[in-house]
């Protein structure tokens, strides 16, 4: 009796600190020893026993049960939300390819949906699939998004400002489209920003200054749009920009000499233009340059010995008038 009273004491403690699974396993154990505390014993056992009880035991800690494991979270539903947003807003039911859209599936079976390991969506390429509305601001809660990709759909309407917030976003690409509107200065938040291609729309307006910040830029490409206005010299802090097309924008003023500055420019497209002046000299400064497109302009003078030097150049199109 006092043995069983003694676990008894020694099970709730331990029920109490390491959990109920602890507990039972001493209670079937405090079975076994109360009916061996009850059973008659040979005097060899009655010596075996008095040696034990005399002799100090090893201390036998209770170990807690293993902790139960359970299924993965779901995916961030503001990131279902947001994709929802994009198809009721783009007339889904008629896209080219809806594989899985608006369904139980996971996001990475979506078509042109890839998540990352967290099941994120870091990129949404949709391009050339019949999209036709306009571009939900709340793709703004994508907030992982790396790669934007929605060029050659018939989306219209404004660019909307929200994607700005998408600081992980490395590569934009909303051209041949219907977009029309400004090309909203938030576009200068987006610091990762290394691709911008905004070209073949109806964009209006001037070319925000701003765009100069973006200092990882490479790639950008605004050309066949309706701006106005000159060529921002703000430009020439892009030190990375390997790639600029401003043709086809009804852009005046004169060429800024300070894009000589794009030590890493190998493309430079300003043809179909309202240009006027001369051709800056310092453009022979660019030797990385590849390709110079002048073409369809007001500009006038001479051509620069300088442009005759640069060590890369494959295409030159000048047209003076």
């Amino acid at each position: 009796m006092s043995v069983a009273f003694s676990l008894g004491c020694v099970i709730r403690r331990v029920k109490n600190r390491v959990g109920r699974a602890a507990a039972l396993a001493l209670m079937s154990a405090a079975v076994v020893v109360s009916f061996a505390a009850c059973a008659p014993l040979s005097p060899e056992s009655d010596a075996a026993t008095v040696v034990r009880a005399s002799t100090p035991q090893p201390t036998t800690t209770a170990t807690a049960a293993p902790a139960a494991t359970y299924a993965p979270s779901p995916p961030p539903t503001r990131d279902r939300r947001a994709l929802e947003a994009l198809y009721n807003a783009a007339s889904g039911d008629n896209w080219i390819n809806n594989d899985n859209w608006l369904t139980s599936a996971p996001l990475s079976e979506w078509h042109g949906v890839e998540v990352d390991d967290d099941r994120r969506v870091v990129e949404l390429r949709l391009n050339n699939n019949s999209l036709n509305g306009e571009i939900p601001p709340e793709l703004a809660q994508l907030s992982k998004l790396e790669t934007l990709d929605l060029n050659r759909n018939r989306l219209s309407g404004e660019i909307p400002s929200e994607l700005a917030q998408l600081s992980e976003l490395s590569a934009l690409d909303l051209s041949n489209n219907g977009l029309s509107g400004e090309i909203p200065t938030e576009l200068a938040k987006l610091s990762n920003l290394k691709t911008l291609s905004l070209n073949l729309n109806l964009l209006s307006g001037g070319i925000p200054s701003e765009l100069g910040q973006l200092s990882n830029l490479k790639h950008l490409d605004l050309g066949y749009n309706d701006l106005s206005g000159e060529i921002p010299t703000e430009f020439a802090k892009l030190s990375e920009l390997e790639t600029l097309n401003l043709s086809s924008c009804f852009l005046s003023g004169g060429i800024p000499p300070e894009l000589a500055q794009l030590s890493q420019l190998e493309t430079l497209e300003l043809g179909f233009n309202d240009l006027s002046g001369g051709i800056p000299p310092e453009l022979g400064q660019l030797s990385e340059l590849r390709t110079l497109v002048l073409y369809a302009n007001d500009l006038s003078g001479e051509i620069p010995p300088e442009l005759g030097q640069l060590p890369k150049l494959e295409t030159l199109e000048l047209g003076l008038d």
